[in-house]
C-alpha cells in the first residue's frame, strides 16, 4: 500500500511540474534557424566567474565551506578583475575553434556579475572594479563574431525570498521565512534586464532547478517572457529530467546523451531537440577556478570529447574557471590553442554535422554531412574494422586529409574496411565514406 500510495504520489508531482512548463508553445522561425545553427556550431565555451573566484576553491565554496551570508558578501570587497580583457577571452575561444560563449551572469551565490537595477548584489554595485562584465563581453562576442549564451541560476543561497530552502543552502543563516513567488518575480526580473539590456542573447542556460523539483517554478510565465523578449532566444535547462515544454535545446552535465555515469540522468531521456553536453577543463572537476588543482584535462582527451559529443548528434561545451584578477589560467589557454589547431584541420567533420549512421561505441563514432559519413576511430589493432549495415550505397571509402584509398566490401549483412597501411593520427583516426 505504502508503494501505490508514493506511486500516485509521485505521478501527481509529474502531471504538476509538467504542467508548470509553457505548454502550447510553438518555436518561431528565428528559433528554428537559431537551433539548427546551434547544431551546426558543435563546439562552445562554459565561464564560471564570480566573487566565489576570490577563493580559489571552486563555484560551490559557500555551501561546502558553510560560509554565513555576511561574511560571504565580505568576498565583493576583494573582486577587483582589473586585468580582465574580454576580446581576450573571446578570441582565444575564436582560436580554440568555438562558436559561442555561455557565462554565469548569476551563479547559486545569488552575486549578479552585471548591473541589475533590481538588487544593489552585484559587480557594479558591490566591487571595487565597477564594471558591467556581462555588457563588456556581451561587445566583446558581437566585435568577434561569436554568439553569447547566459547562464542563471534559478537556485539562490541569498536572496531571502527563496523559502522554504530545498537541498542546498542550509547554512547561510538566512531567516525562516520568504516569499517564493516574490523571488520568481526578482528572478524574472533580472532574466528581463539580460535580455534587454545587451543585445541578442543566443540562449538562457537554466540551472538549479533540481534543488527544489516540488516546487511550481512557474517555467511557463518565464519561458514565455523569454520566448516574448528576443524568441530566438534558446532556453535550455540543466534540471536532469526530460525537457518540460518551452525548451529549445537539451543538456547533459559531464555525460554524453544517454549516459548516466554520474548518477543524476535517471529521471532523463534523450529528446529530440538540439543536444549539449558540458565538461570542466580541471582534473577535479570544479567549474570555478581551483587554485587546488594540480592539473588540466589534456589536449588529447578534450579532442576525443568533442568528436564523440558530435558522435552523439551533441554539442560540447567546454568549461573555463577564471582567476580573480580577470585572466584565464596559461595551462588552459595552452591546451585551447592545440584543441584549436586540431579543429583547425579536422573541423570539416566536426562542423555543420549531425550523428552518423553507425551508432556510437567507445572506439569509434560517426558524423555526416550530406552524402559523407565520418567514421572517427580512436583506436584499433586489427586493420580489419566491421560496421554495421547501411541502405545507401558507399562509392568510396578514404583517409580523411591525405585522400588515400581505403578498401571496402558491403553486403547486406554489413560493411568491412581494410585498414593495413592506413597511418594512425591520434588521437583520431578519421575516415571519410562517400555514399550515393
Amino acid at each position: 500500500m505504502k508503494n501505490r500510495i508514493l506511486l500516485c504520489f509521485l505521478f501527481i508531482l509529474a502531471v504538476a511540474v509538467e504542467g508548470s512548463a509553457q505548454t502550447g508553445y510553438k518555436p518561431a522561425e528565428e528559433n528554428m534557424k537559431a537551433r539548427e545553427w546551434f547544431q551546426d556550431a558543435k563546439f562552445g565555451l562554459f565561464i564560471h566567474w564570480g566573487i566565489y573566484s576570490t577563493l580559489g576553491n571552486g563555484e560551490w565554496v559557500m555551501q561546502n565551506n558553510r560560509i554565513a551570508i555576511p561574511q560571504y558578501e565580505k568576498l565583493a570587497d576583494f573582486f577587483n578583475p582589473i586585468a580582465y580583457n574580454p576580446d581576450e577571452w573571446v578570441l582565444m575561444a575564436k582560436e580554440a575553434g568555438m562558436k559561442y560563449i555561455c557565462i554565469t551572469s548569476k551563479h547559486h551565490d545569488g552575486f549578479a556579475m552585471y548591473h541589475s537595477n533590481v538588487s544593489p548584489y552585484n559587480v557594479v554595485d558591490r566591487t571595487p572594479y565597477g564594471k558591467d562584465v556581462i555588457g563588456m563581453l556581451a561587445e566583446a562576442c558581437r566585435r568577434h563574431g561569436l554568439r553569447l549564451f547566459i547562464y542563471y541560476s534559478q537556485l539562490d543561497w541569498h536572496h531571502p525570498d527563496y523559502f522554504p530552502r530545498g537541498m542546498t543552502g542550509q547554512f547561510t543563516g538566512r531567516a525562516d521565512t520568504g516569499n517564493f513567488s516574490r523571488y520568481l518575480d526578482y528572478q524574472d526580473a533580472q532574466l528581463r534586464e539580460i535580455l534587454t539590456q545587451y543585445g541578442p542573447i543566443g540562449g538562457i542556460w537554466f540551472d538549479g532547478w533540481w534543488d527544489r523539483k516540488w516546487q511550481d517554478w512557474r517555467l511557463d510565465k518565464t519561458y514565455a517572457m523569454i520566448h516574448e523578449l528576443q524568441p530566438a532566444c534558446l532556453i535550455g535547462n540543466n534540471h536532469h529530467v526530460k525537457p518540460f515544454p518551452g525548451e529549445d535545446f537539451q543538456m547533459f552535465e559531464k555525460d554524453l546523451p544517454g549516459h548516466n555515469t554520474t548518477g543524476w540522468a535517471s529521471e532523463s531521456e534523450v529528446s529530440s531537440l538540439p543536444l549539449e553536453t558540458c565538461e570542466t577543463m580541471t582534473a577535479r572537476g570544479s567549474w570555478g577556478f581551483d587554485i587546488y588543482d594540480p592539473d588540466t584535462k589534456k589536449p588529447d582527451e578534450l579532442i576525443r570529447y568533442i568528436v564523440k559529443a558530435a558522435g552523439y548528434n551533441s554539442n560540447f561545451l567546454l568549461n573555463v574557471g577564471p582567476m580573480p584578477n580577470g585572466r584565464i589560467q596559461p595551462e588552459f589557454v595552452s591546451v585551447l590553442k592545440e584543441v584549436g589547431a586540431w579543429m583547425k584541420k579536422n573541423g570539416e567533420a566536426i562542423y555543420g554535422t549531425r550523428g552518423g549512421p553507425f551508432p556510437p561505441r567507445d572506439r569509434a563514432v560517426s558524423t555526416q554531412k550530406g552524402n559523407t559519413i565520418y567514421l572517427h576511430i580512436f583506436d584499433y589493432q586489427d586493420p580489419l574494422i566491421a560496421l554495421p549495415p547501411i541502405a545507401p550505397k558507399i562509392v568510396s571509402v578514404k583517409a580523411f586529409g591525405s585522400g588515400k584509398e581505403i578498401p571496402f566490401k558491403q553486403t547486406a549483412d554489413g560493411i568491412v574496411l581494410t585498414l593495413s597501411g592506413l597511418e594512425k593520427t591520434p588521437p583520431v583516426t578519421i575516415v571519410e565514406m562517400k555514399i550515393k
